[in-house]
């Protein structure tokens, strides 16, 4: 049995990039001594994803490059530690900063920069550049390689953002977090991985933080096992409300195995049929000021 222990590093952010990455240096070798594989960390954590009531110019002059001191940093700390490490920031990138997401991995190589797609830009993120692709990387861990992808916050809510990680070859999705995790985006999360027979990692801050609740969660995608009658719950965590380090046990034989047999993800797909999904002259509903196609 192939078990990846997954760490949801839920902390409460500092005020500055230095207190960060201290606390975060703490939390990923409290991550190590729990056992675990992976660490994630919510969104932004360069900055506690502080955007919201304060001037644009001033927190987009806090965005600091992908491959500077505070990223590197957390590298050489995977290389130390022998653990991969999903670190987050607001990333430095012309004259818009970017929401991204930086995996290294056990050995602390740096195996993708994931800026979101999916800005929310009905509200202050209208300001952040939006990532163009979605990345599928194959993870070295101590329990062998698992393929890896990344999503961020509100790329939940667009089916195809987890669709083209699976069809990548996305086993597990690192999605790091900053909102309220209520019934509705819990089930977003649960419908992606059902849907696509993958794991989904979830990293929220806790309810200190504004706007946030905790509820960190994994997905194992794993619906139906051979013992059991009827389907089972594919959660095999949630974390509570209040700040902390939460490890979940992903099984990767039972995942893969219930990929070569189950019916979801890519086995009975019709894609030709789908071309409206790409079409950008169709007039379609909802569109709104600031559509980026």
């Amino acid at each position: 049995m192939k078990l990846l222990k997954i760490a949801l590093l839920q902390l409460t952010p500092c005020d500055t990039l230095g207190e960060n990455l201290e606390k975060g240096m703490k939390g990923c070798k409290r991550a190590k001594e729990m056992g675990a594989d992976i660490a994630l960390f919510p969104e932004m954590w360069s900055n506690g994803y502080r955007i919201y009531g304060r001037p644009v110019d001033e927190w987009m002059a806090e965005a600091i490059p992908a491959d500077g001191e505070f990223v590197n940093a957390f590298g050489n700390l995977a290389r130390e530690l022998d653990m991969a490490i999903a670190v987050t920031l607001l990333e430095k990138w012309g004259n818009h900063p970017r929401n991204s997401v930086v995996l290294f991995d056990r050995h602390g190589e740096r195996k993708f920069v994931y800026a979101k797609v999916h800005t929310c830009d009905f509200d202050v993120e209208r300001n952040l550049a939006p990532g163009d692709d979605f990345y599928v990387t194959t993870l070295d861990t101590s329990c062998g390689e698992v393929k890896v992808g990344a999503m961020i916050c509100y790329d939940r809510e667009f089916p195809e953002s987890a669709r083209i990680l699976m069809l990548k070859g996305a086993e597990l999705v690192l999605v790091p977090n900053a909102c309220p995790m209520e019934i509705n985006r819990l089930s977003q999360l649960r419908a992606r991985a059902y849907e696509n027979m993958l794991a989904i990692a979830t990293c929220n801050y806790p309810e200190a933080v504004p706007d946030c609740n905790g509820g960190s969660t994994v997905f194992d995608g794993v619906a139906y096992i051979p013992e059991m009658d009827g389907s089972r719950d594919i959660c095999i965590l949630q974390a509570g409300e209040e700040e902390g380090i939460y490890l979940a046990e992903l099984d990767l034989d039972r995942l893969r195995g219930y990929r070569e047999n189950e019916v979801h993800g890519n086995a009975y797909r019709h894609p030709l049929k789908y071309s409206l999904l790409i079409d950008t002259k169709i007039e379609r509903p909802f569109i709104r000021e600031g559509y980026r196609g």
